[in-house]
């Protein structure tokens, strides 16, 4: 266990959203453009942009310069090492497939982790110039409901991302959830996802193979609501999880049980 570094909540929310300002401002005015959003392909098969990395520059420069203590790990510079106990993680662009197509699904994550579990998040969806924040760094979390969605799957709108292309289980889960969900929604960002759990689009969301980054945000903002997030096993999850399910426990629960029993 790690130190905490000196700061208050509420000063690492301003920190948070002064970082998040930075690079939304940077994409609005020049992100769209041809030269920044032309995709590539990482080793991994994912696409980037050089509009991701510029993203991820100029939020680490702000937090890097408000918390020197306090390690910035984001997805375009971050090794294959293991995530600190405490540290910001970032995704510049969650959702870059949707960014480059110019689709509106695509977010910048931020959230602060600490003693390995994130305790700050901040989610910014440029096309839908909307914000999400946990605690005393929110300006919608009075209206945002408290997961008022079905406590069964039989029930539940679920969202599904991580699926990729051509993988067996996946498959087999995607046709599953169309036999036992009320319906299922695939988006392409985890961070939104874990959102719309968080206000109430979807009942439930499944990530599978989570990259820290991806939903670091989005958990916080589903735990401080009363969500359970779960991971492998049904076990509360944890930033090293290859699966995560969040909602009502119930469905929560459901969903671990119905990926787990499918053959990798």
């Amino acid at each position: 266990m790690s130190p905490r570094p000196p700061y208050d909540g509420p000063a690492l929310h301003r920190f948070a959203q002064e970082a998040v300002d930075a690079g939304v401002e940077w994409l609005a005015a020049e992100g769209a453009d041809t030269a920044w959003s032309r995709r590539r392909f990482k080793l991994s098969g994912e696409e980037v942009t050089d509009a991701d990395v510029e993203v991820e520059r100029r939020m680490t420069r702000v937090l890097a310069d408000r918390t020197p203590e306090i390690p910035v790990v984001g997805e375009e510079s971050a090794d294959m090492g293991p995530v600190p106990d405490t540290c910001w993680l970032l995704d510049p662009i969650d959702g870059t497939m949707n960014f480059t197509r110019g689709a509106p699904g695509h977010a910048v994550s931020l959230a602060c982790v600490m003693d390995g579990t994130p305790v700050l998040g901040v989610v910014h969806a440029p096309a839908l110039a909307r914000r999400w924040s946990t605690g005393a760094g929110s300006t919608e979390a009075a209206v945002l409901p408290v997961l008022p969605g079905s406590r069964s799957l039989s029930g539940a709108i679920v969202g599904l991302t991580g699926t990729g292309s051509g993988r067996r289980r996946p498959a087999r889960l995607i046709g599953r959830l169309y036999e036992v969900a009320h319906r299922i929604r695939l988006q392409g960002a985890m961070s939104l996802d874990l959102v719309g759990v968080a206000e109430g689009w979807l009942d439930a969301c499944v990530c599978l193979d989570p990259s820290p980054w991806d939903v670091a945000a989005g958990v916080a903002l589903v735990r401080e609501r009363g969500g359970a997030v779960l991971g492998a096993g049904g076990r509360a999850f944890t930033l090293q999880s290859p699966v995560l399910a969040a909602g009502a426990e119930p469905v929560a629960r459901e969903l671990i049980a119905l990926w787990e029993s499918l053959d990798s």
